[in-house]
């Protein structure tokens, strides 16, 4: 799926996009965006797996995976236009579609498509964020491991082991234990 599939799709409608979308390859374990650099897109995912995680005084905690027909970007930077604390990262090549800060910013301007845009991408952004703390506040382990299983399988399915654990929050052996124990 291209962009503009994607935005038809969302939007219900063919109007041309009012703002450039390039297209780039990224070859795997490049960083798109480094933990405090300024975020000048968002990106459409047309292949690939996107890792966005950040550095602790813990250790490296992964904040979230990205596939195929995903929208990504290390979003408050992009939003706030400083630096950011994520970073975004190829687990695989790449190819994605870069919408650049400043035209969709111009965009918002004159064009209620770009703004429906906007507004629909950043509260679908907005709902999966409570509801992965909402999880994580609530949840054990097992329950989140389970809820992964069933809504998202293609992270089981595509991820390694050691990254689906530290993205759950719990060392690898413990959920090498309870896929044992789920088993």
């Amino acid at each position: 799926m291209t962009f503009n599939e994607y935005i038809a799709g969302i939007l219900d409608t063919n109007e041309a996009l009012p703002f450039p979308v390039v297209t780039a390859t990224y070859s795997k374990k490049s960083v798109i965006t480094s933990i405090g650099q300024v975020e000048r897109n968002v990106y459409f995912l047309n292949k690939g797996i996107i890792e966005i995680g950040m550095e602790t005084e813990a250790g490296n905690k992964i904040i979230d995976f990205y596939f195929s027909n995903d929208l990504f970007s290390s979003y408050t930077s992009f939003l706030s236009q400083e630096k950011s604390d994520v970073y975004l990262y190829c687990l695989t090549e790449c190819v994605v579609e870069i919408i650049p800060y400043a035209q969709l910013n111009e965009a918002y301007k004159t064009s209620l498509l770009a703004n429906q845009f906007g507004r629909l991408s950043t509260e679908e952004l907005y709902r999966k964020r409570v509801r992965k703390e909402k999880d994580a506040l609530t949840k054990n382990a097992e329950q989140r491991y389970l809820e992964l299983v069933k809504d998202r399988p293609e992270i089981i399915k595509e991820i390694p082991v050691h990254r689906v654990a530290r993205y759950l929050g719990i060392h690898p052996e413990s959920l090498s234990r309870l896929r044992k124990l789920i088993s």
